[in-house]
């Protein structure tokens, strides 16, 4: 029954949001409503609302499920978006995964199932 989740982060910024997620991310901005951010790439949609309070994105973040996460970590690694303590490793829990703060603060996790995993 259930196919997708959109998850939806706070952005203190509209502008800096659209520059990070179209320039680091290589998200498309497909709406922007008085500060309401819609982002896409590949099939993930983003949605972030405008917000004055800098330690709502400080507690909010998302996993996006990949493939080929390894390549992901390779384009978005020099562009200086990865998190300091959320460099690419393999999880006990089965996943191959790494993570990023946004402009804003917020976590996003992108990450695999680790294949023959047990």
């Amino acid at each position: 029954m259930l196919q997708t989740a959109i998850p939806i982060l706070a952005s203190l910024n509209a502008e800096e949001t659209i520059q990070f997620y179209t320039e680091k991310l290589g998200f498309t901005s497909v709406a922007n409503w008085d500060g309401y951010l819609i982002f896409n790439r590949d099939n993930i949609t983003i949605h972030l609302w405008p917000t004055d309070d800098p330690e709502i994105p400080k507690n909010t973040g998302c996993y996006i499920n990949v493939t080929e996460v390894d390549k992901l970590y390779a384009e978005y690694t020099p562009k200086g978006v990865v998190h300091p303590n959320g460099k690419l490793k393999d999880m006990p829990w089965r996943r191959r995964q790494f993570s990023i703060l946004d402009n804003n603060g917020n976590i996003i996790h992108f990450g695999e199932d680790i294949l023959g995993a047990v």
